[in-house]
């Protein structure tokens, strides 16, 4: 398929927030696809359609379903009633695009339906984002030279999987990533979930009251994504915890070592284990 088709592909945002809301600024501008959005919030409905995110939007998801792609960008549970519940419904061979944290949770939970409704689901997940929540923090260059991990199964057919990856070239990601739904929710529990508990916990202290006139940017740096949608962060927490309380576990003991070698004074085992740090961050920054 080539851009000028692909450009008259019809697009269906399920939730205009943050992620959702990007997606249709970055499609409808960047492509020239007609966008269609859903959102409970008639306000963000009202602001979709004011600033020209959408062609149309509405507080009823009817308007979804003739879409050639669907992205859900909703809470976990929400995104598994929106697919269960509308499953008859949605164009057949259309395809069904999560844009939710953790994937082996939601492809559980819909990818029977799929098969028995004549759609395709294939799990997705933009590596992009801040911060900041709602249609009020939504940018069309949100997903600039980012990556957008995918994870389809095994039957869905290779032209579809191409087809929805030059699409979201078309928008600015820089690189697709194809996985399992298993291997996604390993690696992210540690690059961005722990680093979101470990924010959390950080914040946490006594002395974060004070911080002002004591802090730069390892300040700025670990508290940053503190700054946390609580409910949202939660189900994502308790959806992939397996693999998170595995990453919290290990922290632990890390973090154990270094008290230890810390509170004995013991400088060449402190010495040995910052140096083995430093030495595996460098390692992993040229791979990058």
């Amino acid at each position: 398929m080539n851009d000028a088709e692909l450009s008259k592909i019809k697009i269906g945002i399920a939730g205009l927030g943050l992620i959702g809301g990007s997606l249709a600024m970055a499609f409808k501008h960047k492509v020239g696809s007609i966008v269609v959005g859903f959102d409970n919030n008639p306000q963000t409905i009202s602001s979709a359609i004011k600033t020209g995110a959408v062609n149309t939007a509405s507080t009823s998801v009817d308007l979804l379903f003739d879409a050639d792609y669907i992205f859900v960008a909703l809470y976990p549970e929400d995104i598994i009633a929106f697919i269960n519940t509308n499953a008859a419904r949605f164009k057949k061979g259309s395809v069904i695009i999560d844009c939710c944290g953790v994937k082996t949770y939601i492809f559980d939970a819909v990818s029977d339906t799929a098969d028995a409704n004549g759609f395709y689901f294939i799990g997705g997940h933009p590596m992009a984002g801040t911060e900041k929540s709602g249609f009020s923090a939504a940018n069309e260059d949100l997903f600039k030279g980012a990556s957008f991990i995918l994870t389809p199964p095994k039957a869905v057919p290779e032209n579809i999987i191409s087809n929805l990856s030059k699409l979201l070239t078309l928008i600015g990601f820089k690189q697709i990533v194809l996985t399992s739904p298993e291997h996604h929710d390993r690696m992210i529990a540690f690059t961005s979930q722990l680093p979101h508990i470990l924010s959390c916990a950080y914040v946490s202290s006594p002395c974060c009251a004070g911080h002002k006139g004591f802090s730069a940017g390892s300040y700025r740096d670990v508290s940053r994504v503190a700054n946390i949608n609580p409910p949202l962060w939660a189900e994502l927490f308790i959806d992939n915890k397996k693999a998170l309380c595995e990453e919290i576990d290990i922290l632990i003991y890390n973090l154990l070592e270094l008290r230890e070698a810390s509170a004995t004074g013991d400088f060449i085992k402190l010495t040995a284990l910052l140096t083995k740090a430093r030495t595996i961050k460098d390692g992993a920054d040229l791979v990058e």
